[in-house]
Order: structure tokens, then C-alpha cells, then sequence
């Protein structure tokens, strides 16, 4: 809670009442102790000053309207078709698959000058016309030639241009056209340092490389470059004979046969286990251990299904155990089949495209795309996508077609590029951690190091080309349709009159329809059998995305960092590519160093897995039984009974349809959240001795999230139970108080002040030691507290501090949170410098935390007690019944922009989870208790109101503004049109006028971060796939700005950003002052006795952004980049 901002808010409030003539009175409140000292501390480092710098922020154009085009719109947003092309072009290049077809592509789109044409790909080309040359005798004149001639053209060559045209020099010298000596020219004017080009990825035959050594070494000599030839002499001495990194074989772990555990979960353990034998072969290389735990995916899998297949042929099928567990012999008998059917289809599939012009009508180019990975990794790979995509989507027992057929396609195109990155064998840029961020000389550093890391690992990686959605349903059609016509079962049942079994081969798989809000979607559906194995045996994890034994790759460009191997972006923007030009531009500007900088601080904090809590979270699964929100293995709710009458009286017979769907869906809420968990211990099962780290990203207004998605301390209170830092750090007078308040916090008990919170917990010692001790054995005091396995984690911690025998010494590594009180008002509060609302929130002093949400609660039955009286059917049932959990989350996200249906669904969950409400009841309780709760918030905060209303109007006005330049050619255009029928105007009339609003609302955060809304009109386009018709939404093509959307979700995406730049601030101001750090937006987690730093960390940014004059800075961008736009006049008049 920023309670020590009271006099920044009463600067605040002064600041706006002077501006409106009004007038105030400063407090007689004496600042806190330690205030002027911390303020001081902030401008010394220079975070004001840094956040007060002007403002540095990208305007692109807008993207034009379908059927127009320029060069400019081509530079920043690809089309499909060309990005289609150049994904063909890629898929060509892989292993010199077709190089000719690739070379055709590529000449097409370099005479059009198509600015997808980068030097990238120019080198990727140069090495593959080497590859031909050399494979193809007969024809390497007229490949040496080609590559030549497009050395030549190229514009801004890099090291890896002229080591690929210095390998061709070498190998093939009559054909040369320059000389060593033209080409070390050309070097030193591209101003390349001679030490990248040697130690370029391109040359990996050692003697050759010291061979152009030489060569390089005399042309030096005869240019008279001693430096240079320095340096090729002392590069030469080393020998370039850097071995590749080698991982010893891992001796395969064998389950026990008595010891059989599900499919999924032993794949993920057999997965793991290779990390933890390459961890006692290599013990002191985690880095070829995390390599080793991204490459083993598939492997993995397929390693286990082989095992469990023998264990199955030793010991037949008429053991009973064996019996339920047909699941695992399926899918290996899948996988047999498949693989053979891949390679035979595969090969079909190119035979048939040899010789097919590109782009023939309804005729796709995929074999390219098929041949990447080979047919026994695609037979895995989409056995395992398949079967983790059940049951997703809102479709039971099954998933939508068209979601089935993206992610198998979009994993066939993450193992390729993991492959490449494997097979390039990327080095780790060094990180560093700076105690200068925010000087000038500071950041320029920071920027000079990460251009300098983002330019060795680009071109180490080499080029790889992203597919289109088309591509990837294409692709994912192909393998699952194989994968649906062999994936048979054997199903049998007793003959009820013969007493014998009768068996039948079934499709494990068959397609279906089903209608989804009114819509006929295609739906693949599992054979019920399977559906029933799967029920048993989960599999809904992708072992890719796991926590990482090292450190993660320090985020040096918008998609480089994080894991080793699998390709991730810095941001998850979902494919929309205004906002990848944004965030591309703005990291190509140096405007990103911190948003890097803060990813790698959070990803940079070692975890490890409180194996206590662990025992605990085991014992109750194993048992089956339900703790808190730990589901039941069976569940244990009793179903609706059917009143007597159902069949005559319709209203009985609606009341119990409306139970038994809220029964069902709650059992099958109670399958899911089990499967949920069982992973979470599976993971924390086999990361219990290790360290280990979750990478970091970000979403598209920048809130950071762990990119591995099942254990992390963003998830649920069992996540956060599970969870503790690896360091310790002794506990200290001021910590052992900490972690008795986080205790009472985590109770429940966290309105009081703090000495009454620390009191609690004091007075609960016997409870205390009772749940250390005896968790599920003694009066269980911690399951009634609001987060029961954090709770348990603190009573172990806070047990074992007393227990040492000096809690002040007792080294601590349980993260102990801060956390604010309704951020979003807290920010607006800041903004306008409201002082009511600043209260409310605890940004002014108190003796005690106010509380917002019992607040408004308390006025809602004030409102209900007025309805009651009128005898108002729903107030007399809600009376005494508005909990502060229940008006929570509806005020929390007011500020976020909730709707009125929003807050209904909010409100009708917390009803239905307290139990006493029936069930045909909720929904109008809802829909009425929504309408008290949103008027109470407008009452009590009219100054955060009054933002949202201005940042809704700027939205509105943006987002149905026109280019000033786009009004003389859209009118050209459509009096062409108009021509024919002799109706030409002189205006354009509305519907077209629309049709050229394709301006979303972008602003800048105060870290340099872009952020692009991206709500727009997307039409699905139809896609022809050899399984059926699919109808997806193209992120490149262009379309309409969705108006309503972006002033709607302006006023809480810009909240979010702001809430992010202060943790981001935040976490790097922690790692500079030493501090172990973590995050769940808006609370932040430390050890115990760094919490006081901490909090003056958090106050100190938070009062350094909004002295930075947030809004005037929003204001003068946005204004700066609508300068040329225009508006239609009744747009105006309306607003």
C-alpha cells in the first residue's frame, strides 16, 4: 500500500485546482521520515530526470484500404501473398530442397523491389547457391555466376555476405569475379570488423577458413593494413577449431511396470529425466543441459511410447493392469502407421507439385513445408498436438477443426526453427547489470550492447521466414487427416447372451458439426474410448514451453531472447502486424532498452520448488480426495434431484434444466481443474532439486507474463504455494515482522494496520505450529485461509525461523508480497491529483488501509436496504448476502472499462460460488445487483470518470479520422468507379468514408514501448485444405479500425501501460539496489528483509511516472500525430 504519497497527491490536486482557478490548502501532515531522503535518492539516479526527458515516439502510416498500395504500405505491412511466396522460398532453401524454385521466387520479388528483400535473406540464398554449385558439378558455372551477381546487388552486406562470397572465392576461383583484395576492400568500407567475418557461421570447415585467412591475410598486404593483418595472424593462431558443443547420450530411464503412471505425464518425465542425467554427466554445464531439455520434445515422446510397447508384448494384454491402459499401445500403433503414411504421402504430394507454376488457382505449394521436418518427428508431433487439443475450444470430447489444423501447422513451423537454431549453434550474449539505466551515458551503453548482441545472434541464426495462417491450416490438414484415417481402435464388450467378448475396429477419430452461438462449426471429435483414457490420463501440456535450468537469453531484439532453441517474441501481439512494425521500428530506434532490460530482470530471478509444501499438495492428490480448490479425483457433488412433477409442470422441469446444466459444467470444470493440477505437480515433481527460471514477455500494452504457462507464481494459489526463491536471505528484525504481516495477509486478515496484522499472527502461534507440524493431520487452520498453500508455505517458513533458535539470523527465501490497493484507481487518483479517490486507495496516509471494496459494498446495501423496503424481490434476497469478494473484482476492473454485462457475469459467479442464492436465481440477481454496484463506483470516483471520458473521446476521434493525403485518391478512385453509371460526386460518401478509418490508437509508454491497439473489422477469408473448407482470420490482410472497440478499450489499455511501466521501473530500480525480484502486476514479491527497500522503490517510481506529466505527454503525441488527419464533420458535431 503507497501510503507515503499523500503529499505527492496534495502537489497533484494543488497543480489541477491552479489550472482551474480553484484553490487549496497545503495539510498540516509533516512529510514521513526518510521521504526527502528516498526523493533525493531518485533524482540523484536520474530516474526523474529520465522520465521527464522529451518524449521519443514513432508515427507510421496507417495501413491503407484493401486494393490500394504503395511503397511505403509495402515496406511496413507485408500482404499474405508475398509473405506466402517468401515462407515457400525458405521452406525451399531448407536443405537445398528446390533451389531453382526458390531462386525463381526470389528473382520475382527483387525485380519488383519488393522491400521483403533484406540482406538476410540475400545470405541465406548466397549459401545455398554455394551448396548447389558444389552438389551440382555441371551446373556450377551458372550458380557461382548467380551468386555473383547477387553479392553485387547487394545493398548493406554484413559479415556473413562476405564470408559466404569469400567461401565461393575460394572454392571456386576461375569463376572469380573480385579478388581477395577487392573483397577485403569491400569489408573495410561496409566498416565490418575483420574479427566477425572469421568467425563467421558460414565457415565451418576449419581448414578452408585458415585458408581464406591467408588469402584475406595477403591482400592485406598488399593494401598495406598491418592492423588487419594482425588480426587475421592472431585468428589463424587460434585455429578457428572451436569444437561443437557435445552432449554425452543419456542411458534411458525404464519404468517399472508396477509403477505406471499416465502417458502424458511419463512422457513429460522422461523428457525431464534426460536433464537430470545429463545434470550428473555434465554438472557443471547447465547450459548444455537446458539444451538438451528443449531439443528431447518429441524424442522423448516417441522413446516412451517404444518402451511402453515392449513392456506390453513381454507381458500381454490379458494382464489386468495392462488392460486400462490401452492408451499408450494406441497411439504407438498410431505413430507406426503414420509415420509410413507421412513419408508415402509426402512423396505423392511432391511428385504431384513438380514442374506446378506457383500460385496456380486453388492449387497451394506444400510440399517444401512437409519435407522441414522429417515423417517419424511429424507423426509424433502431431499425435501429441492433437491429443493435447482435446477438449479445448467449448467443444467436449473433442476440438474445432480449424484450431486442430493451425496448432499442428504452427508446430510443424516452431520445430523447424528450433531445429535451425539448434544446427546453428547460437552463442549467449554476455549480460551485465548496469547501476547507471538512466543517464544518458547509461542507456547509450545499454543500446550499444544490445545492438551489438542482436547483431551476432541474427546472423548466427541465419533467416527463417514466418507462415501465414493459410500455410499452417494447409500444412496441420495434411497430418492430421493421415493421422485421422490410420488412427484405429480395437473396442471390446461381453455378448450379453453368448458371455463372450466381441471385438470391432473403430476411427479413433471422425469429423462432425456442432452449432456454437448460432454458427455451424467443424468439429474433430475422439472416439468415446479414447475420450475415456484421456479422461484418465490428461494430456494437455506442451513440453516445450518448461521452466529453464539457466538463465534465459537476454532479450536483445523484438524476437531474440528467452529459450535457448524455441522462437518466441518479445511480445505477444498474435500475429497483428501493425503491431510488430511498431515494436520493430521502436527497437531499431533504441526506444526498447528498458522494456529489454526489465524482461530480463524478471526472467533473471531463480526459483526452486518448496518441496515441504510438495509433500503436502502429493499426499492430498495421491488420496484422491478434495482440499480447498484442489478437486477430487471423483466428483464428490451430489446430482440435482428431479422433483416429482417434472413431467406436468413446466416451470419445475425449467428450474432443474438450469440446475443440471450448472452441475455438468461444474463437472467438467472439476476434469479440467484436475488436469490443470496434476501437471503443476508433475512439474514440480521433476524440478524438485533443481533452479531454475521462467522466461519473460510481454502483451501488447506491456504487462509481463512467464512465458512457461503451467508453474508459475503468475498462476494460482497452488502455483504460488509451490513456489520460493532460490536465495536466501537472513530474515532480520524488520523481515521476521514482515513475514508474520504475509502471513496474516495471506489469512485474510490484511485491512488492519500493520502492528494488529503482526499481532494476529502472534496470537495464532499455536494454530501456527499446529499446521507446520501437522498439516492434514491436526486442526487444519490454514485451509481456512484465503490462500491456503501460501498460507501452509508461510506457517512452514515462519515455524522453521522460530525453531532455529534466532529468527533474526534464519535465512528466508519465501517471497513476500506488496501488494496496491486497486492500482487502476490508484493511477487515475495520480493523474488527476483526486484526493477523495488518492484516499480511498491508500495513496494519502492513514492509520489503517482503507478499503475500497467493502466500501462500496457497505453503499450497495444502503441501496439494497431502501429496495427492500418497496419489497424489491431481489433486494430482499441479496440482503446481508454483499460480501466484499462479491463487488471485488466488478470495482476492480471498472477503471479497466467493464461493461454492464461484464460485471453481471463477474457478480453472477461470485452468487454461484457462495452457494445460498438458487441457481435459477443468479443471473437476475446479477443483472440487478451489476446496476447498484457500477452506480456506486460512478459516485464515488467522478475524477477517474472524468479521464476515461477524454481518453474515450481521443479515441473515438483517432480511430474515425482519415489520412489527409488519402481524401484526393480515395475520391479519384471511386469517381473512376462511378464513371460507367454517370453518377460522379464531389464528396465521398459515408460508406466509403468508413472504409478509409484504418487509423488505430497508438501511444508511447513512458519506457519507449509502442503500443498499437489492435481492434479491428477482420474478414475470414475461406482457406481450401484437404480436409475441408476452414475459414480463418489473415492478420496482413487489411481491414477496418473497429471504432466502438478502440475508445472503449483506450481508457484501461492505457492504465495497463502505465501499470506495467511502474513494475518494469520497478524491477530494474530492485536488481540495481541488489534485490531479489518477482511480479503479478500489480503485486510485488521480495525476501522478507528486502521488503522496506522495496517499498521505497515502489513509492519512489510511482512518484517519479507521474511527475513526468503523463497525460500532457499522451496529449502532445497523440495531437502530433494526427496533425495531418482529417475528420468528417458530423463526426465532430456527434462527439
Amino acid at each position: 500500500d503507497f501510503s507515503f504519497l499523500s503529499m505527492f497527491v496534495a502537489r497533484a490536486c494543488r497543480r489541477t485546482l491552479r489550472r482551474r482557478g480553484g484553490r487549496t490548502t497545503t495539510p498540516s501532515r509533516t512529510e514521513p521520515r526518510g521521504y526527502a531522503a528516498s526523493a533525493l535518492a531518485v533524482r540523484r539516479n536520474g530516474l526523474e530526470t529520465f522520465l521527464q526527458r522529451p518524449s521519443q515516439y514513432a508515427i507510421l502510416p496507417p495501413p491503407l484500404p484493401p486494393s490500394f498500395t504503395s511503397a511505403e504500405n509495402d515496406y511496413w505491412y507485408s500482404d499474405s501473398t508475398t509473405q506466402e511466396l517468401i515462407a515457400v522460398m525458405d521452406a525451399c532453401l531448407y536443405n537445398t530442397y528446390d533451389v531453382p524454385r526458390a531462386k525463381g521466387i526470389f528473382d520475382r520479388l527483387q525485380a519488383q523491389g519488393n522491400p521483403a528483400v533484406q540482406i538476410h535473406m540475400i545470405n541465406t540464398m548466397l549459401e545455398a547457391y554455394t551448396k548447389m554449385a558444389v552438389a551440382h558439378k555441371d551446373e556450377a558455372d551458372y550458380w557461382v555466376e548467380s551468386a555473383w551477381d547477387l553479392f553485387e546487388s547487394a545493398a548493406e552486406p554484413t559479415a556473413t555476405t562476405f564470408a559466404a562470397i569469400a567461401l565461393i572465392r575460394h572454392r571456386f576461383p576461375d569463376h572469380a569475379q573480385r579478388t581477395f583484395s577487392s573483397i577485403l576492400t569491400g569489408i573495410i568500407q561496409a566498416d565490418i570488423p575483420i574479427s566477425d567475418l572469421v568467425t563467421d557461421r558460414v565457415l565451418v570447415d576449419d581448414e578452408e577458413a585458415v585458408d581464406i585467412i591467408r588469402e584475406l591475410s595477403k591482400a592485406a598486404i598488399d593494401l598495406n593494413l598491418p592492423h588487419i593483418v594482425a588480426e587475421l595472424g592472431e585468428a589463424e593462431s587460434l585455429g578457428l577449431d572451436e569444437e561443437e558443443e557435445s552432449v554425452p547420450a543419456v542411458r534411458p530411464v525404464v519404468k517399472q511396470t508396477d509403477k505406471t503412471v499416465p502417458f502424458n505425464l511419463e512422457t513429460l518425465r522422461k523428457h525431464l529425466s534426460r536433464a537430470a542425467s545429463a545434470r550428473r554427466a555434465l554438472p557443471a554445464d547447465v547450459n548444455a543441459r537446458q539444451k538438451l531439455l528443449e531439443d528431447t520434445v518429441y524424442d522423448a515422446a516417441k522413446e516412451r511410447l517404444a518402451k511402453q510397447n515392449e513392456m506390453f508384448n513381454k507381458l500381454g494384454i490379458q494382464d489386468t493392469t495392462l488392460m486400462q491402459r490401452d492408451l499408450q499401445r494406441w497411439m504407438w500403433q498410431w505413430h507406426l502407421l503414420l509415420k509410413d503414411r507421412l513419408a508415402v504421402e509426402i512423396k505423392e504430394i511432391a511428385m504431384n507439385e513438380a514442374g506446378r507454376r506457383l500460385g496456380h488457382k486453388g492449387k497451394p505449394i506444400l510440399s517444401p513445408y512437409l519435407s522441414l521436418v522429417n515423417a517419424e518427428r511429424l507423426s509424433m508431433l502431431t499425435i501429441i498436438e492433437v491429443m493435447r487439443l482435446q477438449g479445448t475450444g467449448g467443444v467436449s470430447e473433442g476440438m474445432k477443426t480449424t484450431r486442430a489444423l493451425i496448432s499442428v501447422g504452427r508446430a510443424v513451423e516452431q520445430e523447424y526453427k528450433a531445429h535451425m537454431c539448434k544446427a546453428n549453434h547460437i552463442d549467449l550474449p554476455a549480460t551485465d547489470v548496469s547501476r547507471d539505466y538512466f543517464s544518458k551515458m547509461g542507456y547509450r551503453s545499454l543500446q550499444e550492447r544490445r545492438v551489438t548482441a542482436a547483431k551476432m545472434m541474427t546472423d548466427n541464426e541465419g533467416w527463417t521466414a514466418a507462415w501465414t495462417q493459410a500455410v499452417r491450416s494447409q500444412v496441420g490438414a495434411i497430418l492430421v487427416e493421415c493421422l485421422m484415417d490410420v488412427a484405429q481402435i480395437t473396442r471390446t464388450k461381453m455378448n450379453k447372451m453368448t458371455n463372450e467378448p466381441i471385438s470391432e475396429e473403430q476411427p479413433a477419430f471422425y469429423q462432425s458439426y456442432e452449432y456454437m452461438r448460432g454458427q455451424k462449426l467443424g468439429v474433430i471429435r475422439l472416439n468415446p474410448a479414447v475420450a475415456e483414457r484421456i479422461s484418465k490420463e490428461p494430456m494437455i501440456l506442451h513440453p516445450r514451453h518448461l521452466p529453464m535450468l539457466v538463465k534465459p537469453r537476454p532479450w536483445v531484439d523484438y524476437n531474440q531472447g528467452g529459450y535457448l532453441y524455441s522462437k518466441s517474441n518479445a511480445m505477444r501481439f498474435k500475429d497483428s502486424i501493425e503491431q510488430r512494425s511498431y515494436l520493430k521500428h521502436a527497437s531499431e530506434m533504441g526506444h526498447m532498452e528498458l522494456v529489454y532490460a526489465g524482461l530480463d530482470v524478471l526472467g533473471s530471478t531463480p526459483w526452486q520448488i518448496n518441496k515441504r509444501v510438495f509433500d503436502v499438495v502429493l499426499e492430498v492428490w495421491n488420496s484422491g480426495k478434495r482440499l480447498g480448490k484442489m478437486p477430487p479425483e471423483v466428483y464428490d457433488v451430489p446430482e440435482p434431484e428431479a422433483p416429482e412433477n417434472i413431467d406436468t409442470d413446466l416451470a419445475q422441469r425449467n428450474v432443474h434444466g438450469i440446475r443440471m446444466k450448472a452441475y455438468n459444467q461444474a463437472k467438467a470444470a472439476n476434469h479440467s481443474d484436475r488436469c490443470s493440477v496434476n501437471y503443476k505437480i508433475e512439474i514440480s515433481r521433476s524440478f524438485l532439486h533443481e533452479t531454475f527460471y521462467l522466461p519473460h514477455n510481454i502483451d501488447f500494452r506491456g504487462r509481463a507474463y512467464p512465458i512457461p504457462p503451467h508453474l508459475n507464481h503468475i498462476g494460482d494459489d497452488l502455483s504460488r504455494g509451490l513456489l520460493k526463491f532460490a536465495d536466501k536471505k537472513p530474515l532480520g528484525e524488520r523481515g521476521f515482522r514482515w513475514l508474520k504481516i504475509h502471513l496474516s495477509n495471506l489469512y485474510g486478515f490484511d485491512k488492519a494496520n500493520f502492528d494488529d496484522r503482526a499481532l494476529f499472527t502472534e496470537q495464532h502461534m499455536d494454530d501456527i505450529y499446529d499446521s507446520a507440524l501437522n498439516p492434514l493431520t491436526g486442526r487444519a487452520w490454514w485451509r481456512k485461509a484465503d490462500d491456503p498453500w501460501q498460507c501452509l508455505a508461510a506457517c512452514f517458513e515462519l515455524y522453521s525461523a522460530i525453531e532455529s533458535g534466532d529468527p533474526f539470523t534464519y535465512e528466508s527465501n519465501l517471497p513476500v508480497h506488496q501488494d496496491g490497493t486497486c492500482n487502476g484507481l490508484q493511477h487515475y487518483a495520480a493523474l488527476g491529483g483526486d484526493a477523495q479517490g488518492a484516499q480511498q486507495v491508500n495513496l494519502a496516509r492513514g492509520d489503517k488501509p482503507s478499503d475500497v471494496y467493502s466500501h462500496v459494498g457497505g453503499m450497495v446495501e444502503k441501496m439494497l436496504a431502501e429496495d427492500a423496503a418497496k419489497g424489491e424481490h431481489y433486494a430482499l434476497l441479496l440482503q446481508g448476502k454483499i460480501a466484499r469478494k462479491v463487488v471485488k473484482q466488478t470495482v476492480m476492473t471498472t477503471v479497466y472499462g467493464v461493461t454492464f454485462v461484464g460485471a453481471r457475469d463477474q457478480i453472477e459467479k461470485q452468487l454461484r460460488d457462495r452457494k445460498d442464492i438458487p441457481e435459477e436465481e443468479c443471473w437476475g440477481a446479477s443483472a440487478y445487483l451489476a446496476k447498484k454496484v457500477l452506480s456506486a463506483i460512478g459516485d464515488l470516483f467522478t475524477g477517474a470518470q472524468d479521464i476515461q471520458n477524454w481518453l474515450n473521446l481521443s479515441a473515438r476521434l483517432i480511430s474515425k479520422s482519415i489520412p489527409g493525403d488519402r481524401i484526393p485518391e480515395a475520391l479519384r478512385e471511386y469517381k473512376e468507379s462511378k464513371v460507367r453509371k454517370n453518377a460522379v460526386k464531389k464528396t465521398l460518401p459515408d460508406h466509403k468514408l468508413r472504409k478509409e478509418q484504418m487509423t488505430s490508437v497508438v501511444w508511447t509508454t513512458p519506457l519507449g514501448l509502442p503500443v498499437c491497439q489492435p481492434y479491428r473489422k477482420a474478414m475470414k477469408k475461406q482457406v481450401m485444405t484437404s480436409m475441408q473448407s476452414v475459414y480463418i482470420t489473415d492478420p496482413l490482410a487489411p481491414a477496418e479500425v473497429n471504432t466502438m472497440k478502440q475508445a472503449s478499450a483506450f481508457p484501461p489499455n492505457f492504465i495497463h501501460s502505465l501499470d506495467a511501466t511502474h513494475m518494469m521501473l520497478t524491477a530494474i530500480e530492485c536488481q540495481v539496489q541488489g534485490l531479489t525480484f518477482a511480479s503479478v502486476h500489480d503485486s510485488y514479491w521480495t525476501h522478507a528483509s528486502d521488503i522496506d527497500t522495496m517499498s521505497s522503490v515502489i513509492r519512489d517510481t510511482f512518484i517519479a511516472l507521474h511527475s513526468s506529466d503523463v497525460l500532457q505527454k499522451l496529449r502532445d503525441e497523440v495531437r502530433g500525430a494526427s496533425a495531418e488527419r482529417i475528420w468528417h464533420s458530423p463526426t465532430i458535431v456527434s462527439l
